[in-house]
């Protein structure tokens, strides 16, 4: 196989101590990022979601390699607003040397045909591991497949990702559908016969896990969703 371009490695050893558990399943998480950019927000940039790479790094000792699939990524503006990235966060953001996130509403763009990164999540689980995404990073779940089955990894399974409600409070809904011709993370999932599910505000906490996959819906849900997926892996 052909492998993604890699942006950047990062040893996470501020608790080394958890580092000399034996363990079954070799201690590295690979997080994909979207290789887009496109105008968004009154013509700011869309592109990656800091928090959403940033608290998913803080979630354990894990060493963290980010992934895209051009090898390129632009901060999304949103992302970078106090109400999205406190003074504190962006401190230890800028500590890393890097600027990444795991989604952004760019990855409605590219994510759906990113094959090297689906291909990625695909071996990912077929050995056995645990393969998670948050916010609109779920829409590279359809197209990472089951080799045991030859479906994707989510059909039949339970999904969370960003709103439909969502983008259309922002008032971006028809931006994406109409220039971007962007589908949504509720009939991405969909067309791979999984069942998606939201919590009640666009903005609440919220991860769902089924069985070795983990989906949060939104930048306020990625620490719980990396929390989650260290606990499944833990498990397994």
């Amino acid at each position: 196989m052909r492998w993604c371009p890699v942006i950047s490695t990062i040893p996470n050893d501020r608790n080394k101590s958890a580092a000399t558990a034996t363990i079954s399943a070799p201690r590295r998480a690979l997080i994909a990022v979207t290789s887009t950019t496109a105008p968004l927000h009154n013509g700011k940039p869309t592109g990656l979601f800091i928090s959403e790479a940033l608290h998913p790094y803080d979630a354990a000792v894990f060493e963290v390699t980010f992934a895209s699939e051009k090898g390129t990524y632009t901060a999304d503006w949103l992302s970078e607003q106090d109400d999205f990235l406190p003074k504190d966060e962006r401190r230890q953001w800028d500590d890393f040397g890097i600027y990444l996130a795991s989604a952004g509403h760019a990855a409605l763009i590219d994510y759906p045909a990113a094959t090297d990164l689906q291909r990625l999540a695909s071996d990912v689980y077929a050995a056995g591991d645990v393969v998670a995404a948050v916010c609109h990073g779920s829409a590279l779940l359809p197209g990472a497949m089951d080799s045991a089955t030859g479906k994707s990894i989510i059909a039949g399974n339970t999904i969370t990702g960003f709103t439909t409600e969502g983008e259309q409070v922002m008032g971006i809904d028809d931006t994406l559908r109409k220039e971007w011709k962007a589908k949504y993370i509720d009939k991405l999932v969909g067309e791979m016969g999984a069942k998606y599910v939201r919590p009640a505000g666009i903005w609440d906490n919220h991860c769902y896990v089924d069985g070795r996959i983990v989906s949060g819906v939104n930048p306020q849900s990625a620490t719980s969703t990396a929390e989650a997926a260290v606990n499944v892996f833990e498990g397994l």
